[in-house]
């Protein structure tokens, strides 16, 4: 690795422009892409308000305007802090509060607008940048080469990108996990460190408070997703492989500084068990409709994604020819780094790419498909493919022939294009493919905002209560809404042009067909919800609307 150890002018002067790009790229239209479902819990929580204390005061069969979402969007002097915590512990309590109390605290300096709050992520997303120099200066010991591609990767990584630019916590939580990583693998290298220079009798170097880093670190990253302790049973099994499943002094400080984070983190896992069994007996379980994914193509097209991303759909083309490019590289990557390296630096990436995927796969493959929504929870194996990639492109700008080294830099601007056409792409793009159930929820808006005098009707059940917040960001003033519970049949006043039904079921939209004497016509349908507009039809006219187009929302 000597050679690794220097990077001529060029090279740093490309990881200085990629990561300047990468910058520029997470700050640039922020409020651009439609303010979808998920987001808008996420300002709903920070606003302190409660799921039912929403619905008591927006779902009441009462038309009303845009601005009246507005008080559940955010940070008000009606609701404190504590609010945010509780509203949590109280509906949503498999995520913990972290993030949302730094993103309270952040609204209530910067606005509740949509800029300000995914302004946080963009910013908590510059700490990705040292946090992944530290971890690979720990796992390869060398100043820049690596590290520097490791950054460079990151900062034009399309999957990075749109965490970057996201109301969630993901962004968060891959900071924590390079945190305590990093932090884990500098305590156990400092262990072995100390006892050579116990040996030759000198000042060992201050273990304790190296540890005490990584028991805070991972009670940080347990407080910022729940997931994290699948990150940590990673850690564990390297911990115990690398020592050979013996009970070294490294595998007990390890032990007592996990079960200190761990601890640290009981007061809020025994809310999320609290909450489970009161499920599990609770007589009102609602059920949502999930949209399953083949998961072969799944995971090729989330791995191409950590590289090349320009929102293509499963039956693309162009994925046919850019996934093997991508799954090539990542396999000689893997392969690369597992001949090259000892056994304490692969194995490391390798536990953490597998482990915390695992909980997810092998259901899925039982199953037969995995939800769309579950790639965020792939963010550790992302992270870990990356590292490899950077190792695997680092070592391969030195070795061998002139022509071989001169293929691997073909290979390298062609990952450097990917990453920035992906990241033009994305900047200017107003839906992306991680808005799920409100992907369509634009060209709806321009639907209804194409009208007159536009009344908009829906219920709370399914993600009807979610896509009404995120469609209240894209409606024009005109725009009014007729919000109902259980699915009264509303009471629609006279003076609108045009009445449009969100998602209704079927035997709802039937019922108000049958009471106002009106026939319903599609006009936006996808695998999540569709819209349904009211129509007097012409006497001889019959509906052309096939049933398999509807889709149910109960």
């Amino acid at each position: 690795m000597h050679h690794l150890k220097f990077a001529p002018s060029w090279l740093r002067f490309l990881i200085i422009f990629l990561l300047a790009m990468g910058i520029l790229f997470r700050f640039f239209n922020l409020d651009g892409k439609v303010y979808w479902h998920d987001e808008t819990y996420t300002s709903l929580r920070i606003s302190g308000y409660t799921i039912n204390e929403a619905k008591q005061q927006l779902f009441n069969n009462r038309v009303i305007g845009g601005e009246s979402f507005a008080q559940f969007q955010g940070a008000n002097p009606e609701k404190s802090l504590n609010d945010t915590i509780m509203s949590l512990a109280k509906e949503n309590s498999q995520h913990p509060p972290l993030y949302y109390v730094i993103a309270r605290l952040w609204m209530e300096i910067f606005g509740n607008s949509v800029t300000a709050i995914r302004s946080l992520s963009a910013f908590i997303s510059l700490l990705v940048f040292p946090c992944v120099y530290w971890l690979c200066r720990e796992l390869f010991n060398v100043p820049l080469s690596v590290p520097g591609v490791a950054i460079a990767l990151m900062a034009i990584s399309p999957i990075h990108l749109v965490y970057a630019q996201e109301a969630q916590e993901y962004i968060l939580w891959l900071v924590t996990i390079l945190l305590s990583s990093a932090s884990l693998l500098q305590a156990m290298r400092l262990e072995s460190h100390d006892k050579d220079q116990l040996a030759k009798k000198r000042q060992p170097p201050d273990l304790f408070a190296i540890w005490s880093i990584y028991a805070v670190t991972l009670a940080i990253s347990l407080y910022t997703f729940i997931w994290s302790g699948f990150v940590a049973v990673a850690h564990g099994i390297y911990v115990m492989v690398t020592a050979k499943f013996q009970l070294t002094e490294t595998v007990r400080t390890y032990l007592i500084a996990s079960l200190v984070g761990f601890l640290a983190f009981m007061p809020w896992l025994t809310i999320v068990f609290g909450e489970f069994f009161n499920f599990l007996i609770s007589a009102d379980k609602t059920t949502t409709q999930s949209f399953l994914m083949p998961i072969f193509p799944f995971m090729m097209m989330q791995l191409s994604r950590i590289f090349f991303d320009i929102d293509l759909s499963l039956d693309n083309p162009i994925g046919y020819f850019i996934t093997p490019f991508f799954l090539t590289l990542v396999g000689y990557s893997i392969y690369f780094l597992c001949i090259k390296t000892n056994y304490n630096v692969w194995f490391f990436i390798i536990t953490l790419i597998v482990v915390p995927a695992l909980p997810f796969i092998l259901p899925s493959l039982i199953a037969g498909g995995i939800e769309a929504s579950t790639e965020p929870y792939f963010i550790p194996s992302y992270l870990g493919i990356q590292v490899a990639v950077a190792y695997l492109l680092a070592t391969q700008l030195y070795n061998g022939s002139v022509s071989r080294r001169r293929i691997w830099h073909i290979i390298i601007a062609l990952v450097i294009i990917c990453g920035l056409i992906s990241s033009k792409v994305s900047s200017q793009a107003e839906t992306w493919w991680n808005k799920g159930i409100s992907y369509d929820n634009p060209q709806v808006a321009q639907i209804i905002n194409q009208t007159t005098r536009p009344l908009l009707i829906s219920d709370a059940l399914g993600n009807n209560f979610g896509n009404v917040f995120s469609l209240s960001y894209l409606l024009e003033p005109k725009v009014r809404f007729l919000l109902v519970n259980n699915q009264k049949i509303p009471k629609i006043p006279d003076g609108f042009t045009d009445v449009f039904l969100l998602n209704p079921s079927d035997i709802w939209h039937e019922k108000i067909e049958k009471k106002y004497k009106l026939k319903t016509d599609i006009v936006s349908s996808d695998n999540y919800y569709s819209v349904w507009k009211l129509a007097k039809p012409p006497k001889l006219r019959q509906r052309n609307i096939s049933p398999k187009n509807k889709l149910s929302a109960s």
